[in-house]
């Protein structure tokens, strides 16, 4: 019986610093610092010199595919704390003039569409969120946090029951670094 196995390799580069504790995987660089906790993959991690190995022996299905993954997923660590991630989202609106205000740990849409009632989206983990002009720019080291805010501030500028052709406002992702 041949015995098979999937791996995946990740180069750490110059800078950055990964500690391996069981299968907690802790990525510290010049940005900060991220853990992530990988115990629920049926996967083995070693760390071997300035590479992190992800690998599975005659893994199943979603093994395999979990090998991949967690590769990436330690990939975007490394990225995040050596360079960041940032969003961009635009403001759109045609009549009512939508404002914008960071409070606390959350984003206050004012007027939209002149409704009296403010839209609320929450900021989620570290993310520094900013208002210049009709930008948003949403930044964070966790890939996940700052997409989620930036999800979180589009869902919550959603028209419902109008036509979408007709009613083109409001905030829309339009780059991600």
């Amino acid at each position: 019986m041949a015995v098979s196995i999937v791996e995946s390799v990740v180069d750490i580069p110059e800078g950055v610093t990964v500690r391996l504790e069981g299968k907690k995987v802790t990525v510290a660089g010049g940005k900060g610092e991220l853990v992530r906790d990988f115990s629920h993959a049926k996967v083995k991690l070693t760390l071997e010199g300035d590479k992190l190995r992800v690998w599975a022996v005659n893994p199943r299905k979603r093994e395999a595919s979990l090998v991949n993954t967690l590769a990436t997923h330690v990939r975007n660590m490394i990225k995040g704390v050596t360079q960041g991630f940032t969003y961009k989202l635009k403001i759109v609106f045609v009549h009512f003039p939508t404002t914008i205000r960071i409070q606390d740990r959350k984003v206050i849409i004012q007027n939209f569409l002149g409704e009296r009632r403010p839209r609320e989206a929450a900021i989620v983990g570290d993310v520094k969120v900013s208002v210049q002009g009709d930008d948003i720019i949403v930044e964070g080291i966790d890939i996940e946090e700052v997409g989620q805010t930036a999800a979180n501030i589009q869902q919550a500028t959603r028209i419902r029951r109008k036509d979408l052709r007709k009613f083109l406002d409001g905030i829309y992702v339009y780059s991600k670094e």
